[in-house]
């Protein structure tokens, strides 16, 4: 009878780890800013019909990065806590960071269990609040470990340079067309350093925001209004967009 091979738990965790990061790598960036009303999330995706941001209740966003099958079941799954959790106490219960944990839970049994592969995801968990200071976002990365992020977020491709970029200039207080500018000049750069023209209908762009009289706060940016704050220079722009935010579609 021949020995059954040993590999010690240390090395079989940095092999699933380093498995999961590069799926995940092999996905395209996204990113994640806060701006003055609210937060963006801005990614390339020439497809329409599978996204990469979603609503999860009235004031709570969710993007990811990563094998879109394993992302989507992780989303379902937070759609239904958040309804069943709003539904059996109180809407105001529904929060960035239980459901944070809720997926911190999930990620880390799965990334532990010898029974399965880890996946192949990255995850971005936001909560728009009533002031800039309220804004919350969280970054959980494939081991289910929890990063509270500030300001803005890169997860997928070349995350890490993504990152850097957008450490270096971004600021408080930026307006949405601001904001958008410098997310797609972030995703633009290649890992070599060049820089490649990324067109808008390759762009999925979508936003909490707090100003919305809506109680949900989530929606998508398309179309022209998407064309208008690529080619925004002001504020009159932005003030033409907000204004069309009731009839632009969820």
């Amino acid at each position: 009878m021949s020995t059954p091979f040993y590999v010690s738990p240390q090395q079989a965790m940095a092999d699933r780890a380093e498995y999961a990061r590069k799926g995940i790598a092999r996905g395209r960036s996204l990113v994640v800013l806060q701006y003055a009303d609210g937060i963006v999330f801005v990614g390339e995706n020439p497809s329409r019909a599978l996204h990469k941001f979603s609503e999860i209740y009235d004031r709570i966003g969710f993007a990811a990065a990563g094998k879109y099958n394993e992302y989507e079941n992780l989303r379902i799954g937070g759609v239904r806590y958040a309804d069943l959790r709003g539904y059996t106490y109180d809407r105001d219960d529904v929060t960035a960071r239980g459901l944070a944990n809720v997926y911190a839970q999930t990620l880390g049994t799965i990334f532990s269990s010898a029974a399965e592969k880890p996946y192949e995801v990255e995850l971005v968990v936001a909560e728009v609040g009533e002031t800039p200071e309220g804004d919350q976002i969280y970054r959980l990365p494939h081991d289910g470990s929890i990063v509270d992020e500030h300001g803005s977020v890169a997860v997928g491709g070349n995350a890490e340079q993504i990152s850097n970029f957008l450490d270096q200039r971004h600021r408080d207080g930026m307006s949405l067309a601001e904001a958008l500018k410098l997310a797609v000049q972030a995703l633009s750069r290649d890992t070599n350093g060049s820089e490649r023209e990324i067109p808008a209908e390759r762009l999925e762009v979508a936003v909490l925001d707090r100003t919305r009289p809506q109680k949900r706060k989530f929606k998508r940016i398309v179309g022209r209004q998407l064309d208008r704050l690529l080619a925004a220079d002001g504020a009159s722009t932005e003030a033409e967009s907000s204004a069309e935010d009731g009839s632009e579609e969820q």
